[in-house]
């Protein structure tokens, strides 16, 4: 997909972070775009400060883990727009990680919104995609972490790693429609994912309270020095937009964080030469 002017973009995650960068990046582009975001007061800000780049912005309260929200954002956008081309399905959340607090209502809170936000997406839009015949692109986010799990037992890590299987098999089937599908693959970046729990449902329980001391703890806290350190959202908005021109499957930002992913594939590799014929 070369040419953006006048074509409708659709971005989870939207009011903030990666997904308001994409916004953005479309926005500049000369697109129509819809933002969706759970967080009603900031999606509001986030769609008035897109109004001086492009006249086209709209926003719309969207929680992704509901399928007939999807459905209704979509149906939403295209009464607004007319025909949608490029799908990003952005929103994600981070949860607590690790064995010694294995939280089913943590794991179902982070599947529902990283994976199955995902799925919802593609099951609402990508009817409307084949059915107007112009082509598109969809773009899901996913993680360094969908790659390797340097994160350990993690909801999050899990959710990311079918993420990427999900968007390879979406590529294979989508290719000969004329329709091009990217995975982000970021590494950190400066966002609010680590407070993901200002947006957890009721529905979904409290959110654990780790002990400073605990592995779980100390993990959380590196890992949010690491994202207050992080890329900026707009370079990872850049480089998605090139990928989507270039019709990349795999998008990378954090080229520094290569070995992490060498070392699975060398461990991979290593135990498949070790395999013996049956």
């Amino acid at each position: 997909m070369r040419n953006f002017t006048g074509k409708t973009a659709f971005v989870t995650g939207a009011a903030s972070g990666i997904g308001l960068a994409l916004a953005r990046a479309f926005a500049t582009a000369g697109m129509k775009v819809m933002l969706a975001d759970i967080e009603t007061d900031a999606l509001a800000a986030a769609v008035e400060s897109l109004r001086g780049i492009a006249p086209d912005v709209r926003g719309v309260a969207c929680d992704v883990a509901d399928a007939a929200a999807v459905e209704h954002a979509a149906q939403v956008t295209v009464e607004a727009f007319g025909h949608v081309h490029v799908l990003c399905n952005n929103a994600g959340v981070a949860g607590g990680s690790g064995i010694d607090d294995i939280s089913l209502d943590t794991w179902r809170w982070v599947l529902d919104v990283n994976l199955m936000g995902v799925l919802h997406g593609v099951r609402s839009f990508l009817p409307h995609i084949r059915a107007h015949g112009d082509g598109g692109h969809i773009v899901n986010t996913a993680s360094l972490a969908g790659l390797a799990s340097g994160l350990g037992f993690s909801p999050y890590a899990t959710s990311k790693y079918a993420v990427v299987g999900m968007s390879e098999g979406l590529a294979l089937q989508l290719k000969p429609l004329g329709i091009g599908v990217s995975v982000l693959c970021p590494g950190f970046v400066r966002t609010r994912i680590g407070q993901s729990a200002r947006n957890r449902s009721g529905r979904y329980g409290s959110a654990p309270v780790l002990a400073p001391a605990s592995a779980g703890g100390v993990l959380a806290a590196q890992v949010a020095g690491l994202i207050d350190a992080g890329l900026d959202p707009d370079v990872v908005a850049a480089r998605t937009l090139s990928a989507i021109r270039d019709d990349d499957l795999y998008v990378f930002t954090h080229p520094e964080m290569h070995h992490e992913v060498e070392a699975r594939f060398a461990a991979i590799r290593s135990a498949m030469a070790r395999t013996t014929p049956l």
